[in-house]
């Protein structure tokens, strides 16, 4: 089984050609007997050989991916197969790579970083000081252990977060509104996935998937992504300014109030 953590950013992920199986492997998360098997039971297309050397490509990755998350889901390798090899009777093989790619490609584009755990008390020393605080990360997906080390999947929200302790916000309580904001960003992806899934994918399938839209219904995908991106930042500065007014208002209010009348 593959490690869902990213280690390489996503631009450079895209644009990645000519790999290796073991440099396929070690970007995947997962083992060159694996890419083997896979190759063996048709899941995973064959490289393009350069003399005696096979060389992979974005696509293989995304195609890793795919298989992992299937798995995830509770998928077995012959499920799977079967899934794919209907699939493969409709598309051609560049066109369901490239969707795929769409597909399983994170949607952040930071870099995870690995730290030891005397970096991470010194680093995020809220963190560090308290194991509970520590396992409550690893929890909420903030850490990922790797033997004596920690990755970070997405430094960003712990930088955010030891900013607001330094505001005098206490840990748990950033931990708390992490996690509230997990579940309400989880609520607004499935109502973007569930768009999609409405108005392109299920009339792309009941029109028997023609293989001439899947481009179009793959940059549908990939557009997708930067437009509920915006749209969650927009919603958000437009409540923010509403929250702030509010609360200024009703903190400003009483202080109106016992003020003297102007004679």
């Amino acid at each position: 089984m593959m490690k869902h953590v990213q280690t390489q950013n996503i631009a450079t992920l895209a644009g990645m050609r000519h790999m290796t199986i073991d440099e396929l492997a070690r970007v995947a998360g997962t083992t060159t007997r694996n890419i083997r098997a896979y190759q063996t039971r048709g899941l995973l297309p064959p490289p393009t050989l350069v003399g005696r050397v096979g060389h992979y490509d974005g696509g293989h990755l995304a195609r890793l991916r795919l298989i992992a998350r299937l798995q995830d889901q509770g998928f077995s390798l012959a499920a799977i197969v079967r899934l794919l090899s209907a699939w493969n009777t409709r598309q051609s093989l560049s066109e369901l790579l490239g969707f795929e790619e769409a597909l399983t490609e994170p949607w952040s584009t930071e870099r995870s970083e690995r730290i030891t755990a005397g970096q991470l008390e010194a680093a995020y020393r809220q963190l560090g000081d308290d194991p509970s605080l520590v396992g409550r990360a690893v929890t909420l997906g903030l850490l990922v252990r790797d033997g004596h080390d920690f990755l970070v999947p997405n430094p960003e929200l712990l930088r955010i977060g030891t900013e607001l302790v330094a505001l005098g916000i206490p840990v748990e309580q950033t931990l708390d509104e992490f996690e509230a904001l997990k579940a309400q960003a989880g609520a607004i992806a499935e109502r973007f996935v569930e768009l999609f899934e409405r108005f392109v994918w299920e009339p792309f399938v009941a029109a028997g998937m023609p293989a001439e839209r899947l481009p179009e219904v793959t940059d549908t995908l990939r557009r997708l992504r930067p437009l509920a991106a915006r749209g969650v930042a927009a919603t958000l500065s437009m409540a923010m300014d509403e929250a702030v007014a509010s609360a200024t208002a009703s903190h400003l209010s009483p202080l109106v109030e016992r003020a003297p009348a102007a004679s």
